[in-house]
């Protein structure tokens, strides 16, 4: 390959993965814009309510504690709710004690923020927890008056911003959980199918520098896998305790049970790539299964997100995974080289973890692969 050929390839390489990381962060965009709608309404909705039903003239901490909620771990709302509101009550009150009895400055902050996280992390409270009691001593010790007689408010106010949070991520505006994760998997997944089926491609023709290209984009697409995971459990809250999302639960559980075993399968494709890329550089003898079972593994993908969309029993992708499982112990049988042999192993443990996350428990899917291998 020439010098100028090479760069060529160089600049293809990086312009694809400038491509990738754009439609990566407009994707991400799309999915989390609501969450900056839902901290608007809810701030709102929390200085309305604590100024309207408690009179307070300065509600700080309703829209501090709705905001917290709203933009605390997605998945993990409801705990990490209890966990604020915790944090901002042992905040206040050791906040309006230490106020009252040390006065407001730099080293009485110091002081107020100190006996603030200690209780917490004694406790070992959670990272989120330490911030809250910390950053609400804070106010309390910095931006507050000094009045008397402001705790109870205070506390009602960070109730409130708390419970106006929940009402609006769970009733007001929750999100769709369905759309939400079809927005991050349906191009994630098809991406893991569709580099499945270009490496089968690639093998078959014997194209090391095409093998090579897969392994290069399979390596990219690690972030895009990885955020499934955060997204489907988000979801997967919504629809448990959001009443009106309710009827999406059983979509959303087969998507929560299988994403960590997708996530798994997908980086031993990985291994399984990098090990086809070697033997076709080393020139190995490389059976027609071989490839056929490759291709077999990019449609278990494709089956295994259309039944889970449509909460049907994955019967159709265990065939397929059974099948690739069946064409690589073909393969086996007959001539292959080093790296031939040890990518029929890792198809094996791509398969095994696609039939983990159709729902099978592990003993029953090794069995089900050690059949299918012996051609059972």
């Amino acid at each position: 390959m020439s010098a100028v050929a090479g760069e060529r390839e160089q600049l293809g390489r990086l312009q694809a993965r400038l491509v990738s990381a754009a439609q990566d962060s407009y994707r991400h965009l799309q999915t989390h814009l609501l969450v900056a709608v839902q901290a608007g309404l809810a701030a709102a909705l929390a200085w309305v309510v604590a100024r309207e039903l408690l009179g307070s003239q300065q509600p700080t901490f309703a829209p501090l504690a709705a905001v917290g909620v709203i933009g605390s771990a997605l998945g993990n709302r409801a705990r990490r709710t209890i966990e604020l509101i915790i944090g901002v009550l042992v905040g206040i009150a050791v906040g309006d004690l230490l106020v009252a009895a040390l006065g407001t400055g730099p080293w009485q902050t110091g002081v107020i923020v100190f006996l603030a996280i200690t209780p917490v992390v004694a406790a070992h409270g959670s990272g989120a927890l330490i911030v809250q009691a910390g950053g609400t001593a804070v106010l309390i010790g910095t931006l507050t008056p000094t009045s008397p007689d402001l705790e109870l408010p205070r506390t009602a106010n960070a109730l409130i911003g708390g419970a106006v949070g929940l009402l609006v991520v769970l009733v007001l505006a929750p999100l769709n959980p369905v759309r939400a994760v079809r927005r991050v998997a349906d191009p994630a997944l098809n991406r893991f199918a569709h580099e499945m089926t270009t490496s089968a491609t690639a093998l078959n023709s014997r194209d090391a520098s095409g093998m090579e290209r897969v392994l290069d984009r399979m390596r990219d697409a690690d972030a895009q896998l990885s955020q499934i995971e955060e997204v489907v459990a988000a979801a997967d809250e919504v629809a448990r305790l959001s009443p009106i999302r309710w009827r999406r639960r059983r979509v959303l559980g087969a998507f929560r049970q299988g994403v960590e075993h997708l996530d798994r399968a997908f980086r031993n494709s990985r291994s399984l790539v990098r090990r086809l890329s070697a033997a076709l550089r080393d020139d190995e003898p490389v059976p027609a299964e071989l490839s056929a079972a490759v291709e077999q593994v990019g449609e278990a993908i494709r089956m295994l997100h259309r039944e889970f969309l449509a909460a049907r029993e994955p019967v159709g992708t265990r065939q397929c995974v059974l099948a690739a499982v069946g064409h690589a112990g073909a393969a086996c049988r007959k001539e292959m080289g080093f790296s031939g042999t040890i990518a029929v192993s890792q198809l094996r443990l791509v398969a095994n973890d696609i039939l983990r996350a159709t729902g099978l428990p592990r003993d029953q899917a090794r069995r089900m692969v050690r059949h299918a291998a012996a051609g059972n």
